[in-house]
């Protein structure tokens, strides 16, 4: 039970961390010491009030006292001395509130003093809280900013890469035919694709076709001997059947060669 008590407060501690923006917990002490600065203010503002209230009865009190001196002085100059007894007497007790009200004004006042000067420090506090708050708020906002940027960069180099991975493969693709293509046409040239089927040509039929091939040089060799020479193309006289050409002597070469035994 206790490991999965604890298991449960990792993962739990780990969701509040994920969720937890800085910013708002910044932001939220900041109010709580604002709450607290005006409960400070607001006791002083109680202390002063009840300082003042003191104030105003040691005046009430110390006007009456003056009011039965006076009596009393009255009273002795007309020959009533009881009169002037119970005045001082009167005096007397009032002199005793007023003392006890002194001792709680002072008193009052030294709190009230205390709770002024709190409060400035917890101002001074607060108002330091303030600016490092926004100063945190500020970085951490910026260094998020970072992060993103950075993590865009990164997603967009992982594309390049991939993007450059499809390059490679096509390149490697397209050199591969046409290796094979060049292969092919190196086998066509060399006759090893030839048709297999049994239809191929015979030795006759490939004789023709090399005297044939062979029939076209010889004939522009002459043609050319002949533009050199000044005269008629040896062409020319195969056509209008004048002197045998050189395709007659190829052929009659070629048979001489089949002729043999």
């Amino acid at each position: 039970m206790k490991r999965m008590g604890m298991i449960f407060r990792a993962k739990a501690n780990k969701a509040l961390d994920r969720a937890e923006d800085p910013r708002e917990t910044l932001d939220y002490s900041y109010q709580k010491q604002l709450e607290l600065l005006q409960k400070v203010r607001r006791g002083v503002a109680d202390v002063a009030t009840s300082r003042k209230r003191l104030e105003l009865q040691l005046n009430q009190l110390q006007g009456q006292s003056a009011k039965l001196e006076d009596q009393g002085r009255k009273a002795l100059a007309l020959g009533r001395e009881d009169l002037a007894r119970e005045a001082l007497s009167r005096r007397a007790s009032l002199q005793q509130q007023v003392s006890d009200l002194e001792v709680q004004h002072q008193t009052l006042q030294g709190e009230e003093e205390k709770l002024t000067l709190a409060a400035q420090r917890l101002q001074a506090k607060v108002d330091a809280f303030r600016t490092k708050k926004e100063t945190i708020k500020a970085t951490y906002t910026a260094a998020q900013a970072q992060t993103r940027i950075a993590e865009s960069f990164s997603g967009i180099s992982e594309e390049m890469s991939d993007v450059g991975l499809a390059i490679q493969r096509a390149e490697d693709k397209t050199a591969q035919l046409q290796a094979r293509a060049g292969a092919i046409d190196e086998l066509l040239a060399s006759g090893a694709l030839d048709d297999q089927s049994g239809l191929a040509k015979d030795d006759i039929q490939a004789e023709l076709d090399r005297l044939s091939g062979g029939t076209d040089v010889e004939l522009e060799l002459q043609r050319m001997k002949a533009e050199l020479a000044g005269g008629p193309s040896a062409q020319q006289q195969a056509i209008e059947g004048g002197t045998p050409g050189a395709a007659q002597q190829q052929s009659q070469q070629a048979q001489h060669r089949f002729d043999k035994p």
